[in-house]
């Protein structure tokens, strides 16, 4: 809470706390900041402390205040003068000296806060001739990732704990390979443009187990798994050209593709995979040249893709000329019978998309892709064009550790210790009056919580928990009530405890 001190004024403080997590990314760009009523409530304050902070952050360029509907995180990428945006300062002043005029207002917006626009369907604004979406701005939730709320279990993180994470094989694996001279040649010399060998040829054999049959010349390593999802974009599409991506999704790919001047087409993704009904018509309507899917423990509703909804996308990518970059991220935490597009299709029109960043060392940065024999050419010169070659040291030191088979045993520990996790964490959670959208599986849950969950991000801050609103999932910003949690950072019934007292004062 707020406190008077001889240093900094109510004001300050308040100022300095939005300013912080502004500049920070933790309210993206478009973020509506709480109502002055509803922030002087929560932060202890009057209503004219909250006034003066919020005309700090005008005269400082960081929001912009709309007449009727209240301040809003700016876009500092926008065009948009400065002077333009402080215009409606004195009709939220008269809102704020006016408080039935107030509650009217707060009403009028349902007292949602993070959202910048009105509820659009997705699915219709990429049926509009010419329509470019604006993905939320995924930086927020990366961010939190390296700028933590507080020293507590952060629920909306994408990665397992540190501690699930160490080992001693990793270091013992590092220094087995670093001897004097090979470290001299490590350094001095460039690695191989496709990757280590001695990895690829690991990785050959472990895409085997999965169905998947690569030749280690079909395997180039890259920059973890997000950059062999850049290279495939990069490579495969152009400015303009039309990607199938599911929704709710990765808020990166929505956000990498869109700046990357792709026009996206969200796909519902059902328990069963994508919806095929609407992957069909957009075929039809825009001759799409690419569909990105997680196939095995989507992110972030869990569900795993079944054999007949593969077997009909492959069906569809053969008609209508498409390719499929399946992203299978959580391997190795799933089971390995689970069905991938890439496994039935033999990598005739899917690349294989993975990396070791979620299970085993997200500092090393190696990832990996497995393509058709025709694209292997065309997706490697993109890789030298931007990184030149992989780190020799880090993917030497990989292969070793699943050669001895010390990757295996590590991830079959992480998957029983997730096990217990997760239905810990499922307990708690509908024990405090939550429902799952989807089955609890995987690294995540889909949490139903009743309320506005962009709003609800923002008390949570205050309480030191970042969460994932569901509006960060989504192609096009829209109200949710939706978040996506980590089972291994939920286990705590003391996050539970502070979940359901802010969700219930926002009711």
């Amino acid at each position: 809470m707020l406190m008077k001190t001889a240093a900094q004024s109510l004001t300050e403080q308040l100022c300095a706390r939005f300013a912080e997590r502004i500049r920070s990314r933790l309210l993206a760009p478009g973020t509506r900041l709480p109502s002055v009523r509803l922030c002087a409530e929560q932060q202890g304050v009057s209503v004219s402390t909250v006034v003066a902070a919020y005309d700090q952050l005008l005269a400082q360029g960081l929001v912009v205040a709309r007449k009727n509907r209240g301040f809003f995180v700016r876009d500092s990428s926008s065009n948009m003068p400065l002077a333009q945006s402080i215009k409606g300062v004195a009709a939220i002043r008269n809102v704020a000296n006016h408080a039935e005029s107030e509650a009217v207002a707060l009403d009028a917006s349902h007292g949602m806060t993070g959202i910048s626009q009105a509820p659009i369907s997705p699915w219709a604004t990429a049926f509009r001739p010419g329509a470019r979406q604006a993905p939320i701005d995924a930086t927020a939730l990366i961010r939190g990732m390296f700028h933590r709320a507080s020293g507590k279990p952060q629920p909306g993180m994408g990665v397992l704990p540190a501690e699930w994470m160490e080992t001693s094989f990793m270091s013992a694996a590092v220094r087995r390979i670093t001897s004097v001279r090979a470290l001299h040649d490590f350094s001095l010399h460039y690695g191989e443009p496709m990757g280590d060998t001695g990895l690829r040829r690991a990785l050959s054999q472990k895409l085997g187990a999965l169905n998947v049959h690569a030749s280690p010349e079909q395997i180039i390593t890259t920059v973890g798994a997000t950059h062999a999802l850049d290279i495939c974009s990069r490579t495969l599409l152009r400015a303009g050209d039309c990607v199938m991506v599911e929704e709710p999704g990765w808020a990166v790919e929505f956000a990498r593709l869109d700046a990357l001047g792709m026009r996206i087409l969200p796909v519902p993704r059902t328990a069963a995979g994508p919806d095929l009904d609407v992957m069909a018509q957009y075929c039809e309507l825009h001759q799409p040249k690419l569909f990105v899917s997680v196939s095995v423990f989507h992110n972030p509703t869990g569900y795993c893709l079944s054999p007949g909804s593969a077997h009909r996308v492959l069906q569809l990518a053969n008609r209508y000329n498409f390719h499929i970059v399946e992203d299978d991220t959580y391997s190795h935490l799933a089971p390995e019978h689970a069905t991938r597009l890439c496994a039935l299709d033999g990598l005739q029109r899917t690349i294989y998309v993975s990396g070791f960043a979620k299970i085993l060392a997200p500092g090393w940065r190696v990832g990996f892709m497995a393509a058709p024999p025709d694209l292997v050419e065309r997706l490697l010169d993109t890789k030298l064009l931007a990184t030149l070659t992989t780190p020799a040291l880090l993917e030497k030191a990989l292969a070793w550790c699943i050669d001895q088979g010390q990757l295996r045993r590590h991830a079959e520990r992480i998957r029983t210790r997730l096990d217990a996790a997760r239905a810990r964490s499922s307990r708690l959670a509908m024990a405090h009056g939550c429902d799952f959208a989807a089955q609890p599986s995987g690294l995540f849950g889909w949490v139903d919580t009743g309320v506005d969950t962009d709003a609800l991000a923002q008390r949570m801050l205050d309480e030191g928990y970042l969460i994932a609103p569901g509006s960060l999932f989504h192609a096009v910003r829209r109200p949710s009530t939706l978040m996506r949690i980590n089972f291994t950072t939920t286990q705590e019934a003391a996050f539970w405890k502070v979940f359901a007292r802010m969700r219930d004062a926002m009711r």
